[in-house]
């Protein structure tokens, strides 16, 4: 079922294509998973070289989390929260390798913790990442999370319930 935002983020979105010269299509499918619902819209990969598809996506997923970004800011500016909509851009399965392998290092790092009982900081993830992580890692009893830190250089901490812990405003 295509909603309005759904509509609303396909035009967006083919339109900033549009104005970096790039011609391609645009699709929206609504997504529910552990991460909550979100509305993904898929930038057709076969119209674009490869140079093409890597510049959108950027070095470590940069570029797409920009789009991202703008696409949530811009596709929800002046609506209430109810009326909010989460936007996921995926190009060339990228998201949905990265949302295996984050989910893959929050169990690793859950493991790490409970084995060890010693808090196991998390680098090099974005902010809607350590978003993901947060909610990935609150599945798991015994464990809480917190990030710590500026960017660029915030991290997720990973720690036993009781340890001393600073709080969270990544969600």
């Amino acid at each position: 079922m295509v909603t309005d935002a759904a509509t609303a983020g396909v035009n967006w979105l083919t339109s900033l294509l549009t104005m970096q010269g790039l011609s391609s299509t645009v699709t929206a499918h609504p997504v529910e998973d552990e991460s909550g619902e979100s509305c993904w819209l898929t930038i057709a990969e076969e119209p674009l070289s490869s140079e093409q598809v890597q510049a959108l996506i950027g070095e470590g997923g940069a570029v797409l989390d920009s789009i991202q970004y703008l696409a949530n800011t811009t596709l929800n500016l002046g609506k209430g929260p109810d009326q909010q909509q989460a936007f996921t851009i995926e190009l060339a399965g990228y998201r949905a390798r990265r949302l295996e392998e984050l989910k893959a290092m929050a169990a690793a790092a859950a493991e790490r913790v409970l084995t060890s009982g010693e808090e196991y900081e998390m680098q090099g993830l974005s902010s809607a990442e350590r978003r993901q992580m947060h909610h990935f890692l609150a599945a798991h009893e015994g464990l809480a999370t917190f990030s710590r830190g500026r960017e660029p250089d915030r991290r997720l901490v990973v720690h036993r319930v009781g340890q001393d812990s600073e709080p969270s405003d990544d969600g």
